[in-house]
């Protein structure tokens, strides 16, 4: 039996960040998993479709609200967690302010183990 490599190019650092997601005109509460400088990893009630690019709003505890747009790069509908929500949605950040970009890559970099 072989050991399953990790194949990411980047450092994911775990979170637990709310977030919330614009679908149509209605928002959606998220909560955000992990983060890297380059994406999101996300859990939330609504359905999310890959290759979709939704705007979505990061509220990290000690840092201003930081706005993004992301494409859903994968995504595990079959999963639910105990509370009934949808796991494991992987979101590709496509667009977002070079500030915002800087303190990803601070933080990650700042919590890498």
């Amino acid at each position: 039996m072989s050991i399953p490599v990790d194949r990411r190019q980047y450092h994911r650092i775990e979170v637990k960040w709310p977030a919330t997601i614009t679908l149509n005109g209605k928002v959606a509460e998220c909560e955000i998993n992990n983060i890297c400088a380059q994406g999101i990893s996300i859990c939330c009630d609504e359905a999310l479709y890959l290759g979709e690019i939704y705007s979505i709003e990061i509220m990290p505890p000690d840092y201003e609200v930081i706005q993004i747009s992301g494409k859903v790069m994968w995504s595990d509908l079959c999963a639910i967690d105990d509370e009934n929500k949808t796991v494991g949605i992987g979101i590709c950040i496509v667009k977002i302010f070079d500030k915002d970009q800087k303190y990803f890559e601070d933080f990650v970099s700042a919590n890498i183990v």
